[in-house]
């Protein structure tokens, strides 16, 4: 079974037929290939949508192709492990640990051919991919080495050197090594790199306090890698990037069995969840009824100006801008503090666990890949 549901802007015509431009609740995706039985991972942002399935296989719905809103196959000759899709850039992770990208932000002269950008790293013993991030016009690679890469625009310094003196490199550049995580977003020019002590370095755009440096730095752009140091106690799980604002996933280390995870923001306000008219410049947590208590946060996926909250118990929760319906909640009027979304029973009691959230720039995903993990996973409660 292929669990997957769409709400938000309607850029699939021909799968979401009868449906008004802008779905206001969650509805049934359904794929017209039959061999398409089983996502393993989705990907969203302005100029396309991507499916990955558990065959190694990928198709892509350009939003730039209203003439012919039929998918396209991914055309790579190795099995596909992982996909990502920036503001104009797609990159591909294969299972071979190869990194195949297009775009003009990362080929200028044929930005509609595939690239391997993994091969154009100049230390040989570096080529090996663990995993992709897209920026807007940006990717990032995680060695095998635990070394982190980044290739493409450097306008607001998101690749962690000056953008005066580097534009933008269609090579991927060493940005720092012994890093765990990279963490960034479809539609932000910031990034953040977490290193084997847990420690936090950020670099790109801050106009909106985005990076949680603290009320006495605002520089627009932190043009080289800076370490945050008042970062909430915990664990960090995650860290995800709308356009002006950041989310941090926290996981509560003194808690053996089912720690607590909580969420902390910064940045701009509309976005943030605190229903705040202000901007945050530091890591603030958001609190709501919601998932307090025994519930706790499963997954979470930010977008352009929207963020989702899946729980532990199967609720589904959504803030921010709702212009096209993208926070499924039946209207298109702007949430700023979290908001429970009604979906379709689905298979929440076989293994929640197995279910996951997506934002994209003005729409949204839920949908069922036991081969995808984002996060460890949680037991039931």
């Amino acid at each position: 079974m292929n669990d997957c549901l769409f709400f938000g802007s309607n850029q699939f015509p021909k799968l979401i037929e009868n449906e008004p431009n802008k779905i206001r609740k969650p509805i049934q995706f359904k794929f017209e290939n039959e061999n398409e039985k089983q996502i393993k991972q989705i990907s969203t942002s302005f100029s396309s949508t991507i499916f990955l399935f558990k065959n190694g296989k990928a198709i892509e719905y350009s939003s730039q192709n209203y003439s012919n809103p039929n998918p396209s196959k991914i055309r790579i000759e190795e099995s596909i492990q992982k996909v990502t899709v920036g503001g104009d850039n797609v990159a591909i992770l294969t299972i071979e640990g190869n990194v195949f990208t297009r775009g003009r932000d990362i080929n200028y002269k044929n930005p509609k051919e595939f690239i391997n950008i993994s091969s154009l790293i100049e230390d040989k013993n570096d080529r090996i991919i663990q995993d992709i991030i897209p920026g807007a016009k940006s990717i990032y690679l995680l060695t095998s080495n635990q070394n982190a890469y980044g290739i493409g625009s450097n306008y607001n310094g998101q690749l962690g050197f000056d953008s005066e003196k580097l534009k933008k490199t269609e090579k991927p550049i060493l940005m720092m090594k012994n890093v765990s995580k990279i963490s960034s977003g479809n539609s932000s020019s910031q990034v953040f790199l977490l290193n084997l002590n847990q420690e936090l370095f950020v670099s790109g755009y801050n106009y909106y306090g985005q990076f949680g440096l603290g009320y006495t730095i605002k520089e627009r752009k932190i043009n080289k890698l800076t370490k945050i140091q008042n970062i909430p106690k915990g664990k960090i799980i995650d860290i995800q990037c709308g356009t002006n604002n950041s989310i941090m996933l926290i996981e509560d280390e003194n808690q053996n069995e089912n720690p607590k995870r909580k969420l902390y923001s910064c940045g701009n306000y509309r976005f943030n969840g605190f229903g705040k008219d202000e901007n945050t410049y530091e890591f603030t947590e958001i609190k709501s009824s919601l998932f307090e208590n025994d519930d706790n946060i499963l997954d979470f996926s930010v977008g352009f100006s929207h963020t989702l909250i899946l729980t532990s118990k199967g609720k589904l929760i959504g803030f921010g801008n709702n212009s096209y319906g993208q926070l499924g909640i039946g209207d298109t009027k702007h949430q700023l503090i979290p908001t429970q979304i009604e979906v379709p029973k689905l298979r929440f009691n076989e293994d929640i666990s197995n279910y996951h959230v997506l934002c994209g720039n003005q729409k949204s995903f839920l949908y069922y890949s036991p081969s995808l993990s984002f996060f460890p996973i949680l037991k039931k409660i």
